[in-house]
């Protein structure tokens, strides 16, 4: 009886601590990848974040499942892939705030299946540049960004 108290207990605090991850923005959906990649893809798209490299992770790592032997897609993921997106007006504001910040640009986000929801994850550029003049422009970019993948997502749902 303690080992299922202390394991439920383990497994709380484990999703407590992925729920209160301060730099990553989560969402979910019940859509399969394709559906979701491409609702999300087009909403980018209408908010000037122009996607520049589409690179499919879970068809690369396929490809090296042999050399990675058991250590292979431990976690069960379907699939994994990402978008790689630029809007030149905001990288140009952030270009004069703080250049340094430029590490930030192209912005990126990934989308993964596991268990037939499809997640999306999305470092937050506000939370990354924390003390930068360029913070409340990265704000800005953060909540655009948001605010496309949450219409992209609506758009996946029938």
């Amino acid at each position: 009886m303690k080992r299922i108290q202390l394991l439920i207990l383990l497994l709380l605090f484990a999703s407590m601590a992925r729920a209160e991850l301060p730099d990553v923005l989560l969402w979910q959906s019940d859509q399969d990848i394709e559906t979701v990649y491409s609702s999300v893809y087009n909403a980018l798209e209408k908010k000037h974040f122009f996607v520049v490299f589409e690179p499919n992770i879970g068809k690369n790592l396929a490809g090296m499942a042999d050399r990675l032997g058991e250590n292979y897609n431990r976690n069960k993921l379907t699939a994994i892939r990402s978008m790689v997106f630029c809007n030149a007006v905001y990288a140009n504001g952030v270009s004069n705030l703080d250049p340094d910040m430029l590490a930030l640009c192209p912005l990126h986000i990934t989308l993964y299946e596991q268990q037939g929801k499809t997640h999306v994850v999305f470092l937050r550029p506000a939370y990354v540049s924390e003390g930068s003049a360029a913070q409340p422009l990265l704000l800005e970019i953060e909540q655009a960004v948001s605010a496309a993948i949450k219409a992209g997502l609506e758009s996946a749902t029938p």
